[in-house]
């Protein structure tokens, strides 16, 4: 067993590499939810805004690994369900002094809309890594400064099979044309397609030996909040997030997966 979650993995991965993190979520009264809140002490977050629901379990995966390093994932919800609007209201300051917000699908697609419009109307770089995938409004997507989908996820919302530098390019634009600013098709091994001030461009990873994918794209959208925080050109951003999701598939484990700053 291995603490994970999408949200939770993009925390600690932000965390270990220097971010200041604020982690809003919702957990059951159980086992698991108390140990994710420790954990999330030693890494260093701010848990202050950590709901424990008294009648709903902790999120938990279970996660298959086929012999190419490749993952099948089935979720059982739980109180990540729950976690609704009204749950966010309380820390809006937070979202006020935060550089950068981040967010995922493994909450209700409502949740992330009201999130989206709020850091939208303070101005705020807000970054959507749409998953698990699933049909967004283009209410949400106008909300969107950064989007972060997979190739099988920007296939899924555009109707584009993405199998190629081209088709991914096709992509982004078709996401773009709905209000996002920047899209990021993340390629796996063959790194990602950044459509950024209209032009796009590949930025590469680095070649590795993959042991587990798990949380790579959380990891890789950790790291790239942390990059923009630091001010770094969306190029670099991209690059430093590659790199950063490259050493964490050479690793077992979700979280446990996570690089730490000075291993860049």
């Amino acid at each position: 067993m291995n603490p994970g979650g999408k949200g939770a993995n993009q925390a600690v991965a932000a965390a270990r590499l220097g971010g200041a993190i604020t982690f809003i979520c919702k957990t059951g009264s159980d086992i698991f939810g108390k140990q994710s809140i420790q954990l999330f002490k030693a890494e260093g977050i701010d848990t202050s805004f950590i709901l424990e629901d008294p009648q709903q379990p902790s999120g938990v995966a279970l996660i298959t690994v086929d012999d190419h390093a490749e993952n099948c994932i089935v979720v059982a919800s739980g109180a990540n369900a729950y976690l609704m609007a009204e749950d966010i209201i309380p820390a809006t300051h937070c979202i006020e002094k935060a550089a950068i917000i981040l967010m995922q699908l493994e909450i209700p697609v409502e949740t992330v809309l009201y999130a989206a419009s709020v850091a939208s109307s303070l101005g705020k770089i807000f970054i959507l890594n749409p998953a698990p995938v699933c049909k967004l409004s283009d209410e949400l997507l106008k909300n969107v400064s950064i989007i972060t989908p997979n190739e099988t996820e920007a296939s899924m919302l555009t109707g584009i099979k993405v199998i190629d530098e081209a088709s991914a390019e096709l992509s982004a634009r078709l996401l773009h044309d709905k209000g996002i600013a920047t899209v990021i098709i993340t390629l796996g091994s063959k790194g990602a397609l950044v459509l950024h001030e209209g032009k796009c461009s590949l930025v590469a990873a680095p070649v590795v030996m993959a042991t587990d994918t798990t949380a790579a794209g959380d990891i890789f959208n950790g790291a790239l909040a942390v990059a923009l925080s630091e001010n770094k050109g969306m190029a670099e951003a991209v690059e430093f997030a590659c790199n950063a999701a490259a050493l964490s598939v050479t690793r077992m484990g979700a979280q446990a997966s996570a690089p730490y700053r000075n291993e860049l």
